[in-house]
């Protein structure tokens, strides 16, 4: 009858080289030079494994326009339109105000977020905020707007649109306030 003898994997060999390292560190003085450059060898080869079977993330994109879909639950009417980021656009009763919209590389997988803040306006002209967090383009059903009438949900993120961007207004000299500080003497 003949045994079979199973090769030893590369996970039992560095184990086994780790196990005579330290015990080659702990045999004799004369010893612990080698040993214990074994051990940095084994160490720096496990630290260099790790960090290379890790992925790699890649960075953001900010984008300058955040594309929305909102439904009227009443009508069942769906319109998309783009926002152009710090601009608040209104839909229905609530006021949209996109703060930032990140995609990432074409080459990576995407994952599209924008942090948004989402304000109702009553019948009286009152405004109160109804969601301020993240939104995700590939999980609609994760943001927290709870509406009766309207949903909203992110569509994607843009450099560009055929939107106009909102106009800048700019005050006059004699308007805008003063924010020189004069020269006080408080020495007494």
């Amino acid at each position: 009858m003949s045994r079979l003898h199973a090769t030893p994997s590369w996970f039992d060999e560095l184990t086994m080289r780790a196990t005579n390292a330290s015990e080659d560190l702990m045999a004799s003085p004369s010893n612990r030079e080698v040993g214990g450059l074994r051990g940095c060898v084994f160490a720096a080869l496990a630290t260099a494994t790790l960090f290379l079977a890790s992925p790699v993330l890649a960075d953001t994109i900010a984008n300058p326009v955040a594309s929305f879909s909102g439904l009227d639950k009443i009508t069942g009417r769906i319109t998309k339109f783009d926002v152009y980021i710090d601009e608040t656009v209104q839909f229905g009763a609530l006021q949209i105000t996109p703060r930032v919209c990140y995609t990432r590389p074409p080459t990576e997988t995407q994952r599209t977020s924008v942090f948004v803040e989402v304000d109702q306006v009553s019948l009286k002209g009152q405004i109160s905020r109804l969601f301020t967090g993240w939104m995700f383009a590939d999980s609609p059903a994760l943001n927290a707007i709870d509406h009766a009438v309207y949903d909203i949900w992110l569509d994607d993120c843009k450099q560009s649109t055929d939107v106009p961007p909102p106009e800048q207004v700019d005050t006059p000299a004699a308007e805008q306030p003063d924010t020189t500080q004069a020269a006080v003497d408080d020495r007494g």
